[in-house]
């Protein structure tokens, strides 16, 4: 399988680092770090256990962020583990390094929390999880520390080899060489950088990984709880390190900061990619340049064009993410059955993208547009499954149901880029709605009604959104008269832009 070359572009500002991944040309995901606003996931903490949760075997842990880390049980013990039957999950970058949920046998026994730790017990634990909408970070004390051909399991002595690594011969030996490197009682991801790597450069890697984990745990036995014991590599440094898989890879900086950083980053831990970072120095904006830009404004759109005529809605919620396929101005040409499978074969490739761009995970429901066909459907199916096997992240799939929803779920770590790039609109906090203005003058009716006998006789000052005000002037007029004659008051009407549309504000005289 001919393997896909990457353009990584990194525009370094000041204020943020923006990282973008082109495949053929292509943007495929954008990573973000904001000033202070670090990512966290990698980071290793000296946490403090401050409540223990028996009903939900887990615990709290202070770990120094504004909430609370969660730490589950079975991120705490380390039995006899079940790993997937394809154990190496690609890792790309620390947000997906290692960090995997401990799967146990059924039979397995995990004992009950509090008999795993108590109150005020001080633990080493790692960020698996950012910390997502109200929810504080998921930490495991299954440390991992990623080096640019490894990823060291401090917990665990398996040895996984990454699944883009598929001659049979190459996965053999890697693993042999691992097995030989690998410190007692610990093991390591072998990573798609390592294809054709020596047993030296893997040696040099494993002895880096362990160097530091000693370091680490020296560390977190001098300083008390809570405290960052470790800091993950910035955005532009992790994409330096995590993003090549080949030889045509190649890296674009606007920043002569950060191109000699990242240089020198590289010299020191993998020289051979040191000649593929490039200084962007073009009279426009780098992300401009290579057509970045315009598609970060299009993926905080709703609604998605295809090529064909058709689109596709995404709408998030905070329980799961719906995508919704409709044939637009698409009209087809010989039957419905043709066009809503066509629509649908198109729709498939643009919402994996999609989401892959917009990192969205969790749970996700597809509408295709209604297929009879159950070759059609199997058609779009195979299509989607095959298509998302571009995705890094992990994906579960169910078939499409007689109502043509798929039920999906992908691995999320952080949050998607539509929240990291937007805030709640302070008109609808994110419902996406506001009252009509016909309601909203309702709505001051009944409020004057209930306030009539008050109100009776007296001046009534009315303080409200200029847009409110225009109606309440025009077409809802004659019913304030006839408040104002039921009731004998006189109300003026005052409008100021400080009001949100829906708010009023009523005073007598």
């Amino acid at each position: 399988m001919q393997k896909t070359s990457k353009l990584i572009v990194v525009n370094a500002a000041p204020y943020e680092t923006r990282v973008a991944t082109l495949e053929s040309g292509i943007l495929v995901e954008l990573l973000i770090e904001r000033g202070e606003d670090r990512n966290s996931v990698g980071n290793i903490y000296n946490g403090k256990v401050i409540r223990v949760l028996p009903g939900m075997q887990a615990a709290f842990v202070d770990i120094g962020m504004d909430k609370a880390g969660f730490l589950f049980a079975g991120d705490f013990v380390t039995p006899q583990l079940e790993f997937d039957a394809d154990p190496a999950e690609e890792p790309v970058l620390p947000e997906e390094i290692g960090i995997r949920p401990a799967r146990f046998p059924q039979e397995t026994f995990i004992p009950p929390i509090e008999g795993l730790m108590r109150e005020g017990q001080h633990l080493l634990v790692q960020v698996a999880k950012e910390p997502l909408g109200t929810k504080g970070a998921r930490i495991t004390s299954h440390i991992t520390l990623p080096g640019r051909h490894l990823v060291l399991l401090t917990w665990s002595a398996h040895i996984g080899i990454s699944r883009r690594i598929e001659e049979p011969e190459e996965r053999d030996r890697l693993s042999r060489i691992v097995e030989t490197i690998r410190p007692e009682g610990m093991g390591a991801i072998v990573r798609t950088a390592a294809e054709g790597r020596s047993e030296a450069e893997l040696k040099a890697d494993m002895d880096y990984l362990v160097r530091l984990w000693e370091t680490i745990r020296k560390k977190s036995e001098s300083t008390a709880a809570p405290v960052l014991i470790h800091r993950e590599l910035s955005l532009s440094l992790r994409a330096a390190r995590d993003l090549f898989s080949s030889e045509s890879d190649r890296i674009a900086v606007d920043s002569q900061e950060e191109y000699d950083r990242i240089r020198s980053f590289a010299s020191q831990f993998f020289p051979r990619i040191q000649d593929r970072i490039e200084l962007f120095d073009g009279p426009e904006p780098i992300f401009d340049h290579y057509g970045i830009e315009i598609e970060v404004t299009r993926a905080l759109d709703k609604k998605v064009w295809l090529k064909s005529g058709g689109y596709i809605v995404i709408e998030q919620t905070e329980a799961l993410t719906v995508v919704d396929v409709n044939t637009g101005k698409y009209v087809g040409r010989t039957s419905l059955e043709e066009t809503t499978a066509k629509i649908n074969l198109e729709a498939v490739k643009e919402i994996v993208y999609q989401l892959r761009l917009r990192n969205i995970g969790g749970i996700i429901i597809i509408d295709f547009i209604d297929m009879k066909s159950e070759e059609n459907r199997e058609k779009v199916y195979n299509a989607l499954v095959d298509t998302l096997r571009a995705d890094r992240s992990k994906t579960t799939i169910c078939k499409i149901s007689e109502l043509g929803l798929v039920e999906m779920t992908r691995k999320r770590v952080r949050e998607s880029l539509g929240r990291s790039l937007s805030d709640a609109c302070p008109y609808c906090s994110g419902e996406g709605v506001i009252k009509s203005k016909k309601t909203i003058c309702y709505d001051v009716f009944r409020t004057l009604e209930r306030q009539g006998l008050i109100l009776s006789g007296k001046q009534v000052s009315l303080y409200v959104h200029p847009a409110l005000a225009e109606e309440l002037f025009g077409e809802e007029r004659r019913f304030l008269e006839i408040l104002e004659q039921r009731y004998g008051m006189k109300v003026n009407i005052s409008a100021s832009d400080k009001y949100h549309i829906e708010q009023y504000r009523i005073e007598p005289g």
